[in-house]
């Protein structure tokens, strides 16, 4: 009886599996091999070997989506679809890309700004639109403090 059992799983895995490499969607690959999820996630805790190729399997998953999708993107630019041209732009190449990347450089964890480089991160900060709307009231009161000593 336990052989049949444990044969039965050796299958059911690998169909998971196989199914996971086609849509890697946990709940449509659990749907399409007959488990349930709770089944798919039990026999991840308890089977290292089935958590790793599952997790391979996603990841390959994702690929054969992924290409699927930057397809049907390419179909549409070359179908003269401008919002499929400006997506490919806006993700694709830097020049067109709406991130804001902040490179910075802490000689120590324990270093604090001094107030002419605090000053500067808060008006860096409020540019972006990073800087939340608490901490902006307060940078406000303290900058209109300084702006009253300076005059």
């Amino acid at each position: 009886m336990t052989t049949t059992i444990g044969k039965r799983q050796v299958k059911e895995k690998q169909l998971v599996i196989e199914n996971l490499k086609r849509m890697p969607i946990i709940e449509v690959a659990c749907n399409k091999s007959g488990i349930s999820r709770a089944t798919f996630y039990r026999w991840k805790e308890q089977d290292a070997e089935f958590s790793q190729a599952a997790e391979k399997a996603q990841a390959e998953g994702d690929a054969l989506v992924g290409d699927i999708a930057v397809g049907k993107i390419v179909k549409e630019i070359n179908n003269n679809n401008l919002t499929a041209a400006i997506y490919w732009l806006n993700h694709r190449d830097p020049r067109f890309s709406n991130k804001f990347e902040v490179t910075a450089r802490l000689k120590s964890d324990n270093e604090t700004l001094t107030p002419d480089q605090e000053t500067l991160v808060i008006k860096a900060l409020k540019l972006a639109a990073l800087l939340p709307s608490a901490i902006q009231e307060a940078s406000d009161t303290r900058s209109d403090e300084k702006e009253d000593i300076n005059q």
